[in-house]
């Protein structure tokens, strides 16, 4: 499907070029009066889907084939100006507009009646003829980015200060070149054909910048910080914003009203600002607007700008010929930043043929020489003229990203890994030491290398020695991916280590527990050795679906308390290590996965989208048989879930993960599956927030996490002062779970157990920031009553 797929675009792509040689025409639009730029100005080609706009200086560039043109430009409140060419080389043409002298006629406002509610009114209804008459388009876009920050970074190095006073700068920029196609009424695709970035700046953030982000106010709702916001002109503006007419303005011969809108009110999130309405055909030429306080995620933005301009590409057809967003903020107080995207639209070309191949899952797809490109092409293709300011910044970037940096600029505290060289990394200062109940204080170390250029092998040598228990541990993993791709995954592992109990159903990071032990004498785990090896194939047979295959030998043996250390409460004692069934196991795994959601092709992966609804489905199987494979006991253990999300009223969100674990035979301890529990003051998501950490396990468990986002809205409503304002996230959750031990396992079973014969429940809510990753939650047990039927937690991922 894929080869389809770009066959179908190079066979589109060969038939709007061949034959043709292009030249670049430049220039800039001026007020003839004031000789002042005109910035943004529209120039298009009569009688034609081409065109662009001039950048904020008033300079524009458009790349024409050899022959002759009329090209008109344009600016509201201005006349046009036209320029005759015949084109068989590089030109310079310069355009000067006169403003245009407009007798105000006198707005009738009646009773009862705001007149600029009866032009948005015929503006939507405009709206859905104008869509009627799209059954398809393509078109061509050249898309600039700007990062700007206070100070420059380097790849893989960026870091917060005390304080950020200083003054914005561009720091980071990427362009690229696309083609886009839309068939109706909702397929979408785009291609990558070229793309540069600033030698500090990943590849796959440059497919987040072309024609695929753009966002027409012609359609019903716009998508701004997963959050759906209506147009002003959607379905429901009139009940949603208030609209007053701030005065008439011109294009040519025809009037044009420029409209103000708010909304209605002002705890709703939604846009404000200028709307451009062409009198008699009611067409929106141009908006010129800002997202509010309600609608910018926890006032991380100073503002959040959107100005795009239309034009009738074909008769009755008005379709977007520009996009730009221009944003600043600050995280904080810690971290200035701002960015800008400026998009050119041109060469329409609509209600042609398309071809149904182009549309697959992939939304947007990188060509496989983008990367390869070289100046003369971007010379001849760069329709928004670099700035002074952009020029320098790209020789002022690439150099620094030249400078070798020292081991010592590499280096930071908090860091997982710290590079080496050029493909090879050693593990962070935190990973180096830890402590627990089996080995005591321990050195660690990790060596790791991964091929940055290619993106397909990657290794992990790790070496650790335990001074209570006197044992070195080693492990090693190497992976390599497969594929146009990266799409199939072949890995090996072999380990002589200590591990986790139910470590799968732990998400505390080994930090927590090591400062637990040593400053509370709490470590929260269990721990047993286990030797062998692994190895696994997993390949993605179709976009949609993934199959896994794979072997595993080991030998699991128990681990006891082998230190009685804390800094503090010397009274206390560790709590005993539980002891496992010890075995040698070789069995045969397997796993599947579903997963519609539709994808990039940044070329190197796919990489899903978190859309606002989808739906996910995976399995896992693990066999273990005495007279095949040769392993101590036979059992098998399979794994089915489901989870995703989906959005309920107000623009609500809800998730959930179904899990359901059945087994045969007699399951070894260490093999059963724990209910995902928490630490004392600690939560997690898809977790019990009243249960402890493995105090649940079974060889058949069902386990439900639902979680339902109201985000800021409950606050808002409320109108109570200073918390509707403050955009605290309010979000309840139920859990529930069913846990049972069979009889085969409870007869290998070294410890105690306990079981949920009939569902557990409990109910909370939680209260956060969407700045801060960190949540209160408040939690009450609903039944099997005992310890812990309330609890309060803090969730975060720092712990």
């Amino acid at each position: 499907m894929l080869k389809i797929t770009i066959i179908a675009f190079i066979t589109f792509l060969s038939y709007t070029n061949i034959f043709s040689q292009y030249y670049t025409i430049s220039g800039f639009v001026k007020d003839k009066v004031t000789n002042q730029n005109l910035g943004y100005a529209n120039i298009r080609v009569d009688n034609s889907g081409k065109g662009t706009a001039a950048n904020k200086d008033g300079k524009f560039k458009i790349r024409l084939s050899e022959v002759n043109y009329l090209l008109i430009a344009s600016y509201i409140g201005y006349k046009s100006d036209t320029a005759k060419i015949s084109i068989n080389e590089e030109k310079k043409v310069n355009f000067l507009l006169s403003p245009i002298k407009l007798e105000i006629s006198e707005i009738i406002v009646k009773p009862d009646k705001n007149p600029a509610y009866e032009i948005i009114e015929k503006t939507i209804k405009k709206k859905k003829e104008i869509k009627n008459n799209i059954n398809n388009y393509k078109y061509s876009a050249y898309t600039k980015g700007l990062i700007k920050t206070t100070k420059d970074f380097q790849s893989g190095n960026f870091s917060l200060t005390a304080k950020d006073t200083g003054k914005l700068k561009i720091t980071g920029i990427l362009e690229n070149e696309s083609r886009g196609f839309f068939k109706s009424p909702d397929n979408f695709k785009h291609f990558i054909v070229a793309r540069k970035q600033t030698a500090n700046t990943p590849p796959f953030i440059n497919v987040l910048t072309g024609g695929n982000v753009i966002q027409s106010f012609y359609e019903d709702n716009l998508l701004f910080m997963n959050r759906s916001i209506p147009s002003p002109i959607s379905d429901k503006a009139l009940s949603y914003y208030y609209f007053y007419i701030e005065k008439e303005t011109a294009i040519n011969d025809k009037k044009v009203y420029q409209i103000y809108f708010a909304t209605d009110n002002t705890a709703d999130p939604g846009f404000y600002g200028k709307l451009f309405i062409e009198d008699s055909t009611f067409y929106l030429l141009k908006i010129d607007v800002q997202l509010n306080k309600m609608a910018n995620p926890g006032r991380l933005f100073n503002y959040i700008k959107v100005y795009q301009q239309f034009s009738e590409i074909e008769k009755g057809i008005i379709l977007p010929i520009d996009y730009r967003l221009f944003a600043e903020g600050n995280y904080l107080g810690l971290a200035k930043f701002g960015f800008e995207l400026n998009t050119i639209m041109n060469s329409y070309e609509i209600n042609t043929e398309i071809d149904d191949n182009i549309f697959d899952g992939a939304i947007i797809s990188v060509v496989p020489d983008a990367d390869k490109k070289d100046k003369t092409y971007w010379n001849s293709i760069q329709t928004i003229p670099n700035t002074i300011k952009e020029t320098q910044a790209y020789s002022r970037i690439d150099s620094l990203e030249n400078i070798s940096k020292s081991f010592g600029e590499k280096f930071s505290i908090l860091a997982q890994q710290i590079q080496l060289h050029k493909n090879l990394y050693v593990g962070g200062p935190l990973t180096i030491y830890s402590f627990n109940k089996v080995e005591g204080s321990a050195l660690n170390f990790n060596l790791l290398y991964s091929h940055k250029e290619s993106q397909r092998f990657s290794a992990r040598l790790g070496a650790g020695y335990g001074f209570a228990d006197k044992k070195l541990k080693t492990k090693f993993l190497a992976n390599y991916l497969l594929g146009d791709y990266r799409t199939t995954q072949i890995s090996f592992s072999v380990y002589d280590k200590l591990t986790d109990l139910f470590g799968t159903s732990n998400n505390y990071n080994k930090l927590t527990s090591t400062v637990l032990s040593l400053f509370s004498k709490y470590d929260f785990r269990d721990y047993f050795y286990t030797k062998g090896f692994e190895t696994e194939i997993k390949s993605e047979i179709f976009p949609f679906l993934n199959l896994g295959l794979g072997f595993l030998s080991k030998t699991d043996k128990s681990a006891k308390n082998n230190s009685d250390f804390s800094f503090f409460y010397q009274g206390r004692n560790y709590s005993q290590n539980k002891s496992i069934y010890d075995i040698k196991t070789n069995a045969i795994t397997a796993s599947f996965g579903l997963d519609f959601r539709n994808y990039i092709e940044d070329g190197f992966f796919r990489r899903r989208i978190n859309s606002l609804n989808y739906i996910r489905f995976g399995g896992s199987v693990l066999i273990s048989k005495k007279d095949f494979l040769k392993s101590e006991s036979n059992f098998s253990v399979f794994q089915l879930e489901t989870f995703g999300s989906f959005n309920t009223l107000n623009d609500w969100k809800a998730d959930f993960y179904i899990e359901n674990v059945f087994s045969t035979g007699a399951v070894p301890f260490q093999m059963l599956n724990a209910l995902s529990g928490n630490i004392s003051g600690g939560a997690k998501n898809n977790s019990f927030r009243t249960l402890r950490i493995s105090e649940i396990y079974g060889d058949k468990t069902t386990t439900l996490f639902f979680k339902h986002n109201f985000k800021d809205y409950l606050f808002r409503v409320t109108q109570i002062p200073i918390l509707k304002d403050l955009q605290l996230q309010f979000s309840t959750y139920l859990n529930v779970a069913i846990s049972e031990i069979s009889n085969s396992s409870k007869q290998i079973l070294p410890v105690g157990f306990k079981e949920f014969k009939t569902p557990f429940y409990e109910l909370g809510f939680s209260i956060g920031h969407i700045l801060i990753p960190m949540n209160f939650e408040f939690t009450w047990k609903l039944n099997y009553r005992g310890r812990n039927n309330f609890v309060f937690g803090i969730n975060t991922f720092a712990l």
